[in-house]
């Protein structure tokens, strides 16, 4: 049954840091869960594979069972206000899954964040639900964390890692997830030494700080990290021209041209002598630098959008693709990075493509492709009636180590509330079509 209610850092111990990076890194349960001791589970869980959220039993029951539900799944979405298309979308996602599972004693209600979020709250805590499913922002799970009851379960569609805790879990893509996985690529593709050019956000020094542990576990040199303001192009030039060490190598430039100049002018030179050092300076005149950057990769932590005016910079500031190669996490995913032929070369982590059944029939009723939030709404869902049908306590089936296919490859819980996610790593080519070339894992057995 649908309802719809509408009205209503700085100095820990470095080989403690390390150890647990190295868990962190290899997929190992560690005890940082944040409050109530129910949502922990222990250390020495059997990992196993993944189990399909979609193939979990259900209720053989039919028919509707209107005066006797015996469960309740809310669930807060924007649905009016200036992001209610996107609240439109992942509330079609919940409504497919709920009428795919065919479970009449389970009633879902919908709830507007748009407006009050205490009074909507405080509706939704009262009608004690056994699971909620979003907020989408986290300001709005923020306020969900602080009133709801310890034990009670959300399925949060946000990505920031300072909202989860205590209950309160993130069905989102976490930016660190790619973070992580693409320092694994920078490590095997054999780079000796790269720099991080990041936004100078929460998230963007969080991102950078999972890269600098990572680059710390795989014993990855990381040489200098440099930081922007988003959509800044003054910033944005200004953290290439650091980057590039564009100032230092012209100054070198110019010094060598004076020292070739001085020689040829002042000193008695042989025919081949001066050949070699007239030959040379030729080439000087032909640039504006001397001399390699100390670095030959470059991790992007920005957007696409971003990524592009730095690779631009980079470029003219003479760091071209013959000199460091480009690398870049999931939030490259949604702009036109992939179409630019000059980041030919470059590799980014991402999720694994939307399922093609889901995708399908989501299509199909609703005239338009599902995005990825619609997607995780969808997952949300069905892991919120799994939850209920399943025989174990809430912590041990949500924050199972084994983890879950979803939608989107396989992903589980870990004990603070953040999630992890297999992800893809792809190559753009400029086709605007990018390849894969290495698929997301199917298991978190490692």
């Amino acid at each position: 049954m649908i309802q719809n209610k509408m009205d209503f850092s700085m100095y820990i111990n470095k080989f403690f840091t390390y150890l647990l990076a190295i868990l962190a890194l290899s997929g190992c349960t560690v005890g940082n869960y944040v409050g109530d001791s129910d949502w922990s589970v222990s250390d020495d869980t059997f990992v196993g594979t993944p189990a399909d959220l979609k193939q979990i039993q259900t209720s053989n029951v039919y028919g509707t069972y209107e005066d006797d539900v015996n469960h309740r799944i809310a669930v807060l979405l924007p649905l009016s206000g200036t992001n209610a298309q996107i609240g439109k979308s992942i509330r079609q996602s919940v409504e497919l899954a709920v009428l795919e599972r065919k479970s009449p004693d389970i009633s879902v209600s919908f709830y507007d964040t748009y407006g009050n979020m205490n009074d909507t709250t405080a509706t939704v805590l009262a009608t004690n639900p056994d699971i909620i499913i979003g907020p989408l922002f986290a300001q709005n799970a923020h306020i969900i964390k602080k009133n709801k009851l310890s034990e009670t379960p959300v399925l949060s569609l946000t990505s920031d890692a300072n909202a989860v805790g205590d209950g309160v879990i993130s069905m989102a893509l976490m930016p660190t997830n790619g973070v992580e996985e693409i320092v694994k690529q920078i490590k095997s593709d054999d780079i000796k030494r790269f720099i991080i050019i990041a936004p100078d956000t929460n998230s963007g020094r969080m991102m950078a700080g999972t890269a600098k542990i990572a680059a710390n576990a795989y014993e990855m040199p990381l040489i200098g990290i440099f930081y922007y303001t988003e959509k800044d192009s003054d910033s944005i030039k200004n953290a290439a021209l650091s980057a590039s060490m564009y100032n230092t190598r012209t100054a070198a430039h110019t010094r060598a041209r004076q020292v070739i100049s001085d020689v040829l002018t002042n000193e008695t030179l042989s025919p081949i002598e001066k050949l070699n050092l007239n030959t040379q300076l030729e080439k000087l005149e032909k640039t504006e630098t001397v001399g390699n950057v100390p670095f030959d990769a470059v991790l992007f932590l920005g957007n696409g959008d971003d990524t592009k005016a730095l690779a631009s910079f980079l470029r003219y500031y003479n760091v071209g693709a013959r000199d460091a190669a480009f690398y870049g996490t999931t939030m490259w995913d949604g702009s036109d990075i992939a179409s630019d032929y000059t980041l030919s070369g470059a590799k980014y982590a991402t999720l694994p493509a939307t399922n093609s059944e889901f995708a399908n029939i989501y299509e199909h009723i609703y005239g338009v492709a599902p995005n990825r939030l619609a997607g995780f709404g969808y997952d949300a869902t069905n892991f919120a009636i799994g939850m209920i049908r399943s025989n174990k306590s809430n912590s041990e089936y949500l924050l199972s180590p084994s983890g879950y296919i979803g939608t989107d490859g396989i992903f589980r819980i870990k004990q603070n509330g953040a999630n992890e996610r297999a992800l893809r790593i792809m190559q753009l080519n400029g086709s605007g079509t990018p390849s894969e070339i290495r698929p997301a894992q199917t298991n978190f057995i490692t």
